[in-house]
């Protein structure tokens, strides 16, 4: 009787520690959903043959995206997702409907970086994901005040 005692202890001390680990988020949530938000955002922005006058702020704001993007994953934050694994853009949008969800994705994902507390971002790496979505949301206002 001990001995089963002393083994069902041992089974709940192994089992408590991963049970009450499963209800943690994983590593580094915000900048999970950052990244997602970065990619939906980038759906939304790039089209084939865009408009040659706005052409340009598109690339520019899809190549500071994918810089952002680059930079969360360069700290080891990968959801192991490519940059097309998004949620589907909304056809029905028109073009300055898609430039304005697009600019409250990076809105969402500038406000998850920045709340984020990480060692990993602390030697100017958040920095610079903050300056490359900020610049992409530049873009993207340039991109709605052309579309008016």
């Amino acid at each position: 009787m001990k001995r089963l005692a002393a083994l069902l202890v041992v089974l709940l001390a192994g089992i408590l520690p991963a049970a009450t680990r499963a209800d943690q988020p994983g590593a580094h949530p915000r900048y999970l959903h950052a990244l997602s938000d970065l990619r939906a955002a980038r759906a939304h922005i790039e089209r084939p043959g865009g408009n040659v006058a706005v052409k340009w702020d598109e690339r520019t704001a899809v190549a500071e995206i994918d810089a952002a993007i680059r930079d969360i994953k360069q700290a080891a934050i990968d959801d192991g997702k490519d940059l097309n694994d998004h949620p589907p853009v909304d056809a029905k949008l028109e073009w300055n409907g898609r430039l304005h969800r697009a600019l409250d994705l990076l809105r969402a994902a500038h406000n998850d970086v920045k709340e984020e507390e990480s060692n990993d971002f602390a030697h100017g790496l958040r920095r610079r994901v903050l300056k490359h979505i900020d610049q992409a949301a530049h873009f993207v206002e340039q991109g709605i005040a052309n579309a008016k």
